[in-house]
Parts: C-alpha cells; sequence; structure tokens
C-alpha cells in the first residue's frame, strides 16, 4: 500500500476515535440537562434544519447525482419540522411514566453515544432526523457518511452541531467523519464510547453493525408490493403509485415495487397508470432495462439508482415518450429468473396480474421472501375484509391503504411515526419493527414498591419422612401428586396476599 494511501487510512481511524471521544464527552454533560434544555435545543436544530433544506438538496443532489431536488427539499422539510412536531411533546428526561395502579415509576436514561450511518440516497435529511432524535434523548451522535456524499452529509452534521450548541448544547454533541473509508466505520461502530449503532444503508452495512458487538437498531430491504384489489378506486392507486414510486426517483426503501392487479381491473388500471405517465415495456424492452438496472448477482447497478425512467430508457437504448416517469416490466415470476421481481431503488417497477385477491396474496408473499420479509405492503381496496386478510397474513410490518407507499411508510401520509428508520423486525433480521422515535435511543429505569407478601405455604412432606432417590443417578425421586399439591399451595398463597 503506497505511504500516502496508508496516511489516509490512518488518519480515517484516528477521526472516527476523535470524534467518538469528543461526543461522549459532551454527551456526559447532556445527560443532566433538563427536559426544557434538550427541547429548547431539538426546537432550534429544526429552525436551522428548515432555513436550509434548499441549499442540503442542492448539494445531496449535485453531490450524489441521485434523486430530485425538489423532493431532497421535502425529505429535510420533512426531517425537521414533521419530526419535531411528532417528538417535540414527548418526555424523555427524568420520570416519563407513573404507574399508579402498579406503583411503578419509569425513568429515562440516555443511551450514550450513537453511530449514526448514514446512505446515500438520503444523505442530508437522515442526519437532520438522527440528530434530533438522538439529542431528544440526551444522545450524542457521530455520523459515517456514504463515500458518495460525504461533503452534504459532513455540512448538514455541522449545521446541526453549530445550532445545538448555540442552544446550549456542549460542542460536539453532534459529530461526523470526513476522511470517510470502511475502516473509519468500523472503528466508530466498535469504539468503546460507542452505545448503540442506528444503521441506514445496505444490508451488508448493517449487518457489520449488528456484529459489532454493540446493540444496533437497522433496517433490511423493502421489495414493497402494491397489491390492487377490484373494489379500490383504480385513478387514486394509479396516481398513488406513479406518485411514489417517483418521489426522489424511488430512493425511499417503502416505495413501490412491483403491483399486483386481480385480472377483473387489470386493463382499466394500466389505462389509468399509462396516464399518469407509466411507460409499460415490451418483452424484449424488459430484457433490456433488467441487464442494465439489475446485476448478475441480483444486486441492484448502483449507476441505475434515484434515476429518472428517462435515464435508464437510454441507458437500456430503448425509446419512450417524452413525459414517461417510471417504466413499468410485466412479470411472469418471482426469482432469479425474473430479476426485476426484486428491489429496485429507481423508477422502474415490476407488474403482475393475477385472478382473485387469494392469488394476489400469495404473490405478494412471494415477492417479499424474495427481499422484503418485515418491511412494508401497499394494499388499494375498499373491502374491509379483504385489508384484514391481508393484515393478518402478510410478513410485514407496514401495512399502507390507499395510500403512496413510499410517503406513508414513514409517516408523511399517515399517522405512523415520522422516521427515515423503519424496522423490519426479527422476520427482516431487524430489532425494531416500528419506526424509529426517540423513545428507541433511551433506556428506563424502573422503581417498583412492594404490591403484595408472600407466605411461605404449609408443606404436606415436611421432611420428616425421607424423600426416596434413584438407585442409578443419586437423584432424588420426588411424587408427582405431592409437587402438584405443592404448587396449587404456593399459588393460593400468591394470590390471596396483599399489602
Amino acid at each position: 500500500m503506497p505511504a500516502l494511501e496508508l496516511d489516509r487510512d490512518l488518519a480515517s481511524l484516528q477521526e472516527a476515535r476523535n470524534l467518538a471521544k469528543q461526543a461522549s464527552k459532551a454527551q456526559q454533560i447532556l445527560k443532566d440537562f433538563t427536559q426544557v434544555q434538550v427541547d429548547r435545543i431539538i426546537d432550534v436544530m429544526r429552525e436551522v434544519a428548515e432555513a436550509n433544506a434548499e441549499r442540503l438538496a442542492l448539494m445531496a443532489v449535485t453531490e450524489s447525482g441521485i434523486g430530485k431536488y425538489e423532493d431532497k427539499v421535502f425529505k429535510n422539510y420533512f426531517a425537521a419540522h414533521y419530526v419535531y412536531d411528532y417528538i417535540k411533546d414527548m418526555k424523555t428526561v427524568g420520570v416519563i411514566r407513573e404507574d399508579r395502579e402498579h406503583k411503578i415509576w419509569e425513568i429515562a436514561e440516555p443511551a450514550g453515544v450513537i453511530a449514526g450511518i448514514v446512505p446515500t440516497t438520503n444523505p442530508t435529511s437522515t442526519v437532520i432526523y438522527k440528530a434530533m432524535i438522538a439529542l431528544k434523548a440526551r444522545n450524542a451522535i457521530v455520523f459515517s457518511p456514504h463515500p458518495s456524499a460525504v461533503r452534504c452529509t459532513a455540512e448538514a452534521a455541522a449545521l446541526m452541531n453549530q445550532a445545538a450548541v448555540s442552544a446550549g448544547a456542549p460542542d460536539g454533541v453532534i459529530g461526523c467523519i470526513t476522511n470517510v473509508s470502511m475502516g473509519a466505520t468500523n472503528e466508530l461502530m466498535k469504539h468503546p464510547a460507542v452505545a448503540l449503532i442506528l444503521a441506514t444503508g445496505g444490508s451488508g452495512l448493517v449487518k457489520s453493525a449488528y456484529s459489532s458487538g454493540k446493540p444496533a437498531l437497522g433496517v433490511g430491504p423493502g421489495n414493497v408490493p402494491a397489491f390492487v384489489e377490484r373494489s379500490a378506486d383504480l385513478a387514486n392507486a394509479a396516481e398513488c403509485i406513479v406518485t411514489s414510486k417517483t418521489f426522489d426517483n424511488g430512493t425511499i426503501c417503502a416505495s413501490e415495487q412491483a403491483i399486483v392487479a386481480e385480472e377483473a381491473i387489470a386493463d382499466d388500471l394500466i389505462g389509468h397508470l399509462k396516464r399518469n405517465g407509466a411507460y409499460f415495456l415490451e418483452p424484449d424492452e424488459v430484457e433490456k432495462v433488467s441487464r442494465v438496472v439489475m446485476l448478475p448477482n441480483g444486486a441492484m447497478n448502483p449507476k441505475a439508482v434515484g434515476k429518472e425512467a428517462k435515464y435508464i430508457a437510454r441507458m437500456a437504448d430503448i425509446s419512450v415518450p417524452e413525459q414517461t416517469k417510471c417504466l413499468i416490466a410485466p412479470l411472469g415470476g418471482v426469482g432469479p429468473s425474473w430479476p426485476l421481481s426484486h428491489e429496485k431503488l429507481t423508477t422502474v417497477l415490476g407488474f403482475y396480474r393475477v385472478k382473485d385477491w387469494e392469488e394476489g396474496c400469495e404473490r405478494c408473499i412471494q415477492l417479499l421472501e424474495a427481499g422484503g420479509i418485515g418491511h412494508s405492503l401497499a394494499i388499494h381496496s375498499n373491502n374491509e375484509d379483504i385489508i384484514r386478510e391481508f393484515a393478518e397474513k402478510k410478513p410485514v410490518f407496514r401495512i399502507l391503504v390507499n395510500t403512496p407507499s413510499s410517503l406513508g411508510g414513514v409517516g408523511a401520509t399517515t399517522g405512523l411515526a415520522p422516521s427515515f428508520t423503519l424496522g423490519c423486525g426479527t422476520w427482516g433480521g431487524s430489532s425494531v419493527s416500528e419506526n424509529v422515535t426517540p423513545l428507541h435511543l433511551i433506556n428506563i429505569k424502573r422503581v417498583a414498591w412492594q404490591l403484595r407478601t408472600i407466605e411461605r405455604p404449609k408443606l404436606v412432606n415436611t421432611g420428616a419422612t425421607p424423600i426416596p432417590q434413584n438407585s442409578r443417578s443419586g437423584q432424588p425421586v420426588y411424587d408427582q401428586q405431592l409437587v402438584q399439591e405443592v404448587v396449587s399451595q404456593v399459588m393460593k398463597a400468591i394470590k390471596g396476599s396483599h399489602c
């Protein structure tokens, strides 16, 4: 390894260590802040983030080459305004709950220093969101940017740190690695000062977070099916799907990846989709798009991530109308033989016809099993019985009804917690199944008073009669009827005794 490259790698590791130590010192001060002080800090952070939403969006699009400027503006504003509005009244300091009936106090304690992993698809909005929920819970946070978006991520982190400090937080409470390397990210995640990892990114990086030896909140991939049932408002369904899939060019992990339509309404739905700017690919065009969007190993081609439909069409050497917003590929199955049946963080969708909702249910499960277990599913229907069937049978933790999936999943168009970290539960290899909020970043201490006394039951065998032993093992052999009688006496004593 050349000396210059070696020096850069060592500098990267040292920067990660220095930031973790600095954050730890800041967090030791922050942990003693009152709720009023904490709330003042995140209010100023919100104000600064809103004021810089457009500038950070321009930096993100220019540096990463991913997504749309106007949608990244909204993402930054959403991470500031919507998240703040949701968390501003949360109790995260001192006694946060009193259970008078069971005589328990719950007291919030911060997790400590958080390692925040930032994806290239949301390089500034993720920083705003994670910084706000971290400080709301009295944690410090150090960010590790994606190599393709270092400058905009570092700028967002610096702005959030300056805002927090101006409101009374200790300097260094928000940090960001600028000499980015995988070694530095691993060093940060494993550093003794780091208490928790908040990981958003590719599957490999999330797995590294979980194998770091530290508690981690990570998310899995989302291969979101959108089932359109015959009772749906088809015009609204088509508008929702195209709006969602083209929002920031498909970079939100909750965006739809395939449409599953009942045969009875499929042709009408296709007409509505085309009127909303969808272009349906011919069989040879499906093959061409598959080759440029997906890699032979089944992963997505990074060059296609967050690109407009016309850009993808040019990559695939096909002609599409000027007004095309997304490309839709009719598919006959799920799996390696149909590459576009997998997650595509861009403006490309799969399309399936099914004879009825039962077959649609099975197709959706196949798509989820191909790479989106635990994440999300969209359904367009006005039949509550079928919605309930999908809700109860699908292996996902977000069922989004009659709404754009990408915006509904993050809580922009639904009542879900506004969040850019969407848990997939144990089904998706995640430690959390809901949208992550400050309440996931605190420890809860419990104070419990005595409610009852326990009286020792009168035993039938008081020891006067020897208990026989097994001749081989020498272990006691208990009379099962006697054991059951003793257990029964113990349970009666517990139920019957009160303070």
